[in-house]
């Protein structure tokens, strides 16, 4: 797919918010209003693909303490939103604190992070009913199979410093070493 030369201009043939170089995209902001330019962003791989999916890796989105102050409104919201999806981590409510949108861009922001909302109304519980937040303790109740990973994790292991997902279903914890969606159900609180 070609990108919009003025897009590039713009981005300045780079990733307009890690600043990666490689792998280049257009991606469209939702929800999108006005001239396309408006609500298009060009972004790596990387980017794109965390961007998409049900995790962030913290460290890759550290990148926001610069991008956070684009001129560019597209590029304005998707950082608010990647730091909205991360605020219960330190660094990334502290940026949140100082970052400023107006009101429409707020609005814009908010528009495409429904499950933020919903998260914020049904916590994320336990087997038993306990309510979990980040930095908790938990075990396995029964053994699970971890896809992609050729391993199962056994009952009764625990799995310390969990963190919660956008998703009240699951959480991410570290089991043998690597960082793994697990389904709330099947823990128990410590």
């Amino acid at each position: 797919m070609t990108i919009d030369p003025t897009l590039l201009q713009r981005a300045e043939n780079v990733c307009e918010l890690c600043t990666a170089p490689d792998d280049l995209s257009e991606y469209v902001v939702m929800p999108g209003e006005g001239a396309p330019a408006k609500h298009v962003a060009v972004l790596c791989s990387t980017c794109t693909s965390q961007i998409d999916g049900a995790s962030l890796n913290a460290d890759h989105w550290q990148c926001l303490s610069t991008s956070m102050w684009s001129q560019t409104p597209c590029v304005q919201v998707l950082a608010w939103r990647l730091l909205s999806r991360q605020a219960s981590e330190t660094w990334a409510q502290d940026l949140l604190d100082m970052m400023y949108l107006d009101e429409s861009l707020t609005e814009w922001a908010k528009a495409g992070l429904p499950e933020i909302v919903d998260s914020k109304e049904t916590p994320t519980r336990d087997s038993n009913g306990a309510v979990l937040q980040n930095g908790d303790t938990v075990t396995l109740i029964k053994d699970l199979a971890v896809k992609g990973a050729g391993f199962t994790a056994k009952r009764g292991t625990s799995v310390r410093n969990i963190t919660l997902t956008t998703n009240p279903l699951h959480i991410e914890g570290r089991v043998n070493g690597q960082l793994i969606v697990l389904v709330s159900a099947f823990l128990k609180k410590v």
